[in-house]
């Protein structure tokens, strides 16, 4: 009976393996030929495309911030410089207990207005909403609340308060492309059931900052950012391409997104409460779509539009990748009548199914199998010379896969110009199997341990240290915006 069940477990993970291995496959043809469709409009194109359409969007930019007095005036004059015909800035200050309510009002000239806040959706008790009397800071909007303790609550905040059909949702560590919201409007304009656009987002770790604008865009030298690069390039340009392909979309990163506020807002808003509030949400508007036959697209566009400074070391990682796993789990037991139900389509039969089957379970089946290969050693159970060659094998897939990553984001320019950039993301690609894989599962793990186990999480900030700031000569390297901070509810630990 146990010789039985060891080969029932060994061919089930054969079988499980070769349909991963095919999935993504799969997914690197749909984004392949995704993204090329998509680099036929130049930026220009799309620049000139939404000014001349005759129906523009407005757009708001709601950026909670939580005690951000060292940063808050520089990313609000970068927000506000950015590049669009009608947009707002909402910056919702979460309760801070520094003096960052206070540069903002003597800044930019704010004084409360009066305002007959509705709350649409759920939030902490709202104050006042202020405004700038310089007519050069219009497009300022300040909301003054009581402290919710995460980001999802300033963010529902904002939206009781906003009025235009889109919004942009990001976050403190994230630096905005000046273009950003022309990129994501346009396939708005030319698909008008769409109802969330991701923008590709890059890490910022090693780069340089000056006066609001990255000027020095380069990989990190540290090894814990610089496997999350490689991290984000799989993601953003193989995995979310290839299910934006087929619409089966089920995220779009807390770090920068646009959104249709109808929808959000329908959808119940953000809920401050979960862990991966960002996946959580994309559910939800999917569903409520579902729900009423709405037709709905997501998309996710190849343009570089943000760059977000990652955990530079473990204990940071650590927190943030618990909380991944924390929100998985989460997600996967709350929204489980959507999974493998066919009234739910691509979201419920395709992308639920592979988020449980490849991302929920890959973490729990690691772990007994490696259990199930120590057992074995023991007992001298273990065929050597096959056990190598299947595990080269998959070590070779998984280098060549993150190759093709790195290979495309060269050829696509999406993220630096120097050849030796991308030399350290193929060294990352070789050593990722052995050295940062093995973390990231361990994490997963604990994040479902302690959501099983109902311990308390507690919501703590990011030390952030990667982002270099120097004074640099006038008209560097390509520079983006930077954004607006949000509050304290970033990590858990």
């Amino acid at each position: 009976m146990w010789e039985f069940l060891l080969y029932f477990f060994g061919y089930t993970i054969l079988a499980y393996s070769m349909l991963l291995i095919a999935t993504y496959v799969m997914l690197l043809v749909f984004a392949y030929r995704y993204s090329t469709g998509y680099k036929r409009w130049s930026d220009d194109y799309i620049r000139n495309m939404v000014q001349s359409a005759p129906y523009v969007p407005s757009i708001s930019i709601v950026a909670p911030a939580y005690n951000e007095e060292k940063t808050i005036v520089d990313n609000v004059r970068s927000l506000l410089n950015m590049d669009y015909p009608k947009f707002e800035v909402c910056i919702v200050n979460d309760g801070s207990k520094d003096k960052t309510l206070e540069l903002l009002i003597n800044t930019f000239e704010l004084v409360e207005v009066p305002f007959d806040y509705v709350q649409k959706v759920h939030s902490a008790p709202f104050k006042r909403l202020l405004r700038s009397t310089n007519p050069d800071y219009a497009k300022l909007v300040v909301v003054d609340k009581v402290n919710g303790g995460t980001k999802a609550d300033a963010v529902n905040a904002g939206l009781n308060v906003i009025s235009t059909p889109y919004f942009i949702n990001t976050d403190v560590d994230c630096i905005l492309s000046k273009d950003a919201m022309y990129q994501c409007i346009f396939p708005v304009i030319m698909d008008e059931t769409i109802i969330a656009v991701s923008g590709t987002m890059s890490m910022s770790n090693g780069s340089t900052l000056h006066d609001g604008k990255l000027v020095d865009i380069r990989p990190s030298s540290r090894p814990v950012p610089l496997f999350q690069d490689l991290e984000y390039k799989r993601s953003f340009l193989v995995g979310k391409m290839g299910w934006s392909k087929i619409n089966a979309m089920n995220n779009v990163s807390g770090g920068y997104g646009l959104f249709s506020t109808e929808v959000v807002i329908n959808a119940g808003g953000y809920s401050s409460s979960s862990f991966a509030e960002d996946m959580d949400m994309i559910t939800r508007m999917i569903a409520y779509c579902c729900d009423f036959n709405r037709k709905y697209r997501v998309v996710q566009i190849p343009h570089t539009c943000c760059w977000t400074e990652g955990p530079s070391t473990l204990h940071m990682l650590y927190r943030q990748r618990t909380r991944w796993g924390r929100g998985l789990i989460q997600t996967m037991w709350e929204h489980r009548r959507l999974l493998f139900n066919p009234k739910y389509k691509r979201l419920g039969l395709i992308t639920m199914s592979y988020t449980f089957l490849f991302e929920f379970l890959a973490p729990i089946i690691e772990f007994f199998g490696t259990i199930m290969i120590v057992y074995l050693t023991f007992t001298g159970g273990v065929n050597w010379s096959t056990f190598f060659v299947t595990y080269f094998a998959i070590y070779v897939f998984s280098f060549m896969l993150s190759a093709f990553v790195v290979f495309y984001d060269y050829l696509l320019g999406c993220s630096y110009t120097s050849v030796r950039s991308y030399l350290k993301l193929l060294l990352a690609a070789a050593l990722e199997p052995i050295v940062y894989h093995p973390i990231i599962v361990v994490c997963s793990l604990v994040g479902y341990f302690k959501y099983i186990t109902r311990q308390k999480a507690v919501w703590c900030s990011m030390e952030r240290t990667g982002v270099k700031h120097a004074t640099v000569p006038a008209g560097g390297s390509q520079p983006a915006q930077q954004s607006a901070p949000q509050p304290n509810a970033n990590q858990s630990n």
